[in-house]
């Protein structure tokens, strides 16, 4: 098979499908590896480390899509790669169809078989593609939480940590899932009094046992969401439905409870975000105002510390890779329950419940 693998064109995207030890793993098992020249830039990664690992190197983006079987990318196809999809492609990638029914449309009109990052599903839960830039994410969230709360950024001018004799920042997080853990584990390190609201009080209690009463757990509603914002110097939106827009948990009469120069860093985005006055923003200019509160709703945070992303993706994605393109598609998914999970459209016919039910749509399972 050919594993296409081209430049992101996302806004300040850096990070690339691939890395060379992926493509040397694909290489090795039979297949041809295609890259287009520069894409591994934004990484720290050269045409010549990829050239060494034996990846063949195109000169074009349309070129890669053009002689690909299967191609591998970090974000979700844009308007000016919509011409470059073909019937029978196999498109790799974080697709996040929910809130982007336009995309949808394109890729079932195209006839190719999407299989998305995030909607790849373990039995137990676990979304192992979703999980590393899950990390980065929760992790990013805070620091860049941090900065925006300083006065020069526009926000309160709070130091997350506090100093001897004053008290520290206030961070809410809603959500108990990857991000939120990850979020949490920066800001306890900080020194910040962290409070996490979740609906899933098993987890709830995990965490608690987890962070030795470092954490502040409470089950989540909407008077204890309104408490917590009245109180936050930092706000971060963690929540994940799998697949589905991410549920409106912060209102914009909610944002008058807010102390004005208080952040939210609304890490649900992709999913359409988790407060009514989020919409998406770029690394160039991440942040706006609504009623005194600062948002912060970059769709693609681990784009910005790419060199990371990059290699915690690849290391998640290439096994799924090497069994794609060895038993082709459909032996692929009947042997494997996840990709089943992550396929959300399949030669014309729209496989996701979650999307469908986001968009108003009709589904169907696929049968192989």
């Amino acid at each position: 098979m050919i594993i296409g693998v081209p430049r992101e064109i996302k806004e300040k995207e850096f990070r690339v499908g691939i890395v060379p030890s992926g493509v040397k793993a694909l290489v090795q098992a039979g297949h041809t590896v295609l890259i287009e020249n520069g894409a591994g830039e934004g990484s720290g990664i050269t045409d010549e480390q990829y050239s060494a690992a034996g990846a063949g190197l195109a000169a074009s983006t349309a070129e890669v899509w053009a002689k690909a079987d299967l191609v591998m990318k970090v974000k979700e196809p844009l308007p000016p790669e919509y011409p470059l999809l073909k019937p029978g492609l196999i498109l790799f990638t974080y697709l996040h169809l929910a809130p982007l029914p336009e995309l949808t449309q394109v890729l079932l009109d195209a006839q190719v078989t999407g299989v998305a990052y995030e909607t790849v599903q373990l039995d137990n839960g676990f979304l192992p593609l979703l999980a590393p830039m899950s990390q980065v994410a929760g992790r990013m969230a805070i620091q860049v939480g941090a900065h925006f709360l300083e006065k020069e950024a526009g926000g309160r001018g709070v130091l997350l940590a506090g100093v001897p004799g004053v008290a520290p920042g206030r961070v809410t997080i809603l959500g108990s899932g990857t991000v939120a853990t990850n979020a949490a584990q920066m800001a306890v390190r900080l020194g910040a009094k962290v409070t996490m609201l979740g609906r899933n009080l098993r987890r709830l209690a995990e965490l608690d046992d987890l962070f030795r009463g470092r954490l502040i757990t409470l089950a989540s509603s909407r008077h204890t969401i309104e408490a917590e914002l009245a109180k936050a110097d930092l706000v971060v939106g963690a929540i994940l439905a799998p697949g589905a827009r991410a549920p409106k948990l912060i209102s914009r009469e909610m944002l008058g409870l807010m102390q004005p120069g208080a952040v939210i860093v609304d890490v649900a985005i992709d999913q359409g975000g988790c407060a009514e006055t989020s919409r998406p923003t770029y690394h160039s200019d991440p942040v706006y105002t609504v009623d005194g509160i600062i948002h912060y709703c970059v769709a693609n945070m681990p784009g910005a510390v790419p060199r990371t992303s990059t290699y915690a993706l690849t290391n998640a994605t290439l096994p799924y890779a090497l069994a794609m393109a060895g038993k082709g598609i459909d032996r692929a998914v009947r042997e494997d329950l996840a990709l089943v999970r992550g396929m959300n459209v399949h030669r014309g016919k729209l496989t996701s419940r979650e999307v469908a039910e986001s968009q108003g749509r009709e589904w169907g399972e696929i049968s192989f």
